[in-house]
């Protein structure tokens, strides 16, 4: 496991020559084995994994020689291995995330640490790219460089990031609605026919000059193009694999999903419901564009995709922890319990890594310091939650509903109790021969119910909130 996470810059380097000919690796062939080290996301990854090829055999040619590396493992390989993810951290998302809480206007320079201090401390970016080996920071690190641009309105360099993300993982589709509705809606805000016409022609030069720098290597032939494009979208597979806590998976325990209906209507299925889901927040944001209602729903989105789409994998919750992490300020009672929920949702994939130590320790270790910066109020209220404005509107045709502060406490101390059973669990007790997949499926269940209540909650606070707020224009 540990060697075949680093298998893409191994493969990378046996293509030796020419970048060019390291396309090969999204190709079946004697010496690209798909099943074990093919490429299935885009051309920056592929350019990423050549470099990092390159660098490790330097340092030692038995940890990327063509098939004899196959199973490789060694203390040297895996500290090198994690090397080169700290190296993305510090050229791409670190300075991305001190850049974000520093820039943040009307904020005290408490909050900003403490903001600081979280996003870095998200236990589950951490175990995913350090343990599970993998480059997710560069992607989030592109997104959140192209949130800070477009916060500043420097809309084409926005873009430009952005399409970097998206070309190093695929997975960022989760984070384009919300790039598209605002920059569209900016457009529309300026005139379609005038300087809103003229924006939405730079922006889509960039768009189009970026993606082609990126695809240049394989668009000489057809096949080829749609070789890669079928490895990054595998609509094969199916509508899951594994146990993700989203609805499609947790559905299937009472309903057989893959079973009753079609490949095609499990297809047309889940982009009828993600559609839904997205589309309010969608509208909204081309209606009204600011930069608040841009990171609202970027979270709205990206969860809406994570619970609702085809072929979702577990790690895919860190697109939409990413978002929840830039609103910690608005919501951090909420978004600190967000982003505990979604590191315990990849349980059975960190099991399968044995990071259930590492587990334990950073996810208390964040638990420690959210609570010590971003202390809960001593009174949950309505306003403290921001559910004022839409209490307000449930009063106006239910004039006896409340919301009960210790209720929403108490929900929170059982979620974690919750958390802290289904892992000890998981570990230590052996599921029934008839139910082999008992902790996963109540890994991922229980994570799904929270996610559904998230999205809820979030979309409230974006379409509720005040609209003095929603119109600043800037972090």
């Amino acid at each position: 496991m540990l060697a075949s996470s680093f298998s893409c810059a191994r493969g990378a380097l046996c293509a030796l020559g020419s970048v060019t000919r390291s396309l090969l690796r999204y190709f079946n062939s004697t010496d690209n084995n798909l099943q074990y080290w093919g490429l299935d996301y885009p051309p920056l990854t592929a350019y990423h994994s050549f470099l990092c090829g390159h660098i490790a055999h330097l340092l030692n040619p038995d940890w990327v020689a063509l098939n004899t590396s196959q199973g490789y493992e060694s203390f040297q390989h895996k500290l090198f291995m994690r090397t080169t993810v700290l190296v993305a951290d510090l050229i791409i998302y670190i300075p991305a995330v001190i850049v974000y809480c520093f820039c943040t206007r009307e904020v005290s320079s408490k909050k900003r640490i403490s903001s600081l201090c979280c996003i870095l401390l998200y236990p589950g970016l951490i175990l995913i790219d350090y343990g599970h080996f993998q480059y997710n920071s560069v992607s989030l690190g592109f997104a959140l460089w192209g949130v800070i641009a477009l916060s500043f309105e420097w809309d084409l360099l926005g873009s430009l990031a952005f399409s970097f993300a998206l070309n190093y993982k695929q997975m960022e589709l989760y984070h384009s609605l919300p790039f598209f509705c605002y920059l569209f809606g900016k457009c529309l805000k300026r005139g379609i026919t005038g300087r809103g016409l003229f924006l939405l022609f730079k922006i889509g030069v960039t768009v189009i000059a970026s993606f082609a720098l990126c695809w240049i290597p394989f668009l000489t032939e057809t096949g080829q193009m749609l070789q890669v494009l079928r490895r990054l979208f595998p609509v094969g597979r199916g509508l899951f694999e594994d146990k993700v806590a989203n609805v499609w998976c947790s559905l299937s325990t009472l309903f057989k999903v893959k079973k009753v209906l079609s490949s095609e209507s499990q297809l047309q299925l889940s982009f009828l419901c993600t559609l839904l889901s997205v589309l309010p927040s969608c509208i909204k944001l081309t209606m009204h564009p600011s930069v608040r209602g841009f990171k609202f729903a970027l979270v709205n989105c990206a969860l809406s995709f994570f619970l609702y789409s085809f072929q979702v994998h577990e790690k895919s919750i860190l697109l939409v922890a990413l978002p929840v992490s830039l609103i910690i300020n608005d919501a951090p009672w909420i978004s600190t319990w967000f982003l505990l929920v979604s590191t315990f949702s990849m349980l059975p994939l960190l099991l399968k890594d044995g990071l259930l130590l590492a587990y334990i320790i950073t996810s208390l270790v964040f638990l420690l310091v959210s609570k010590s910066l971003l202390p809960a109020p001593a009174n949950m209220s309505e306003d403290s939650l921001n559910l004022k404005p839409f209490c307000i509107s449930v009063r106006r045709y239910l004039p006896w509903f409340r919301l009960p502060g210790y209720l929403i406490k108490l929900s929170f101390y059982t979620s974690l109790m919750g958390m802290a059973s289904l892992t000890l669990a998981s570990d230590i007790l052996v599921p029934p021969l008839r139910f082999p997949d008992l902790f996963p499926v109540l890994v991922s269940s229980f994570s799904c119910v929270h996610f559904l209540v998230f999205l809820f909650y979030f979309n409230i606070i974006y379409f509720w909130h005040s609209s003095n707020e929603s119109s600043k224009k800037r972090l």
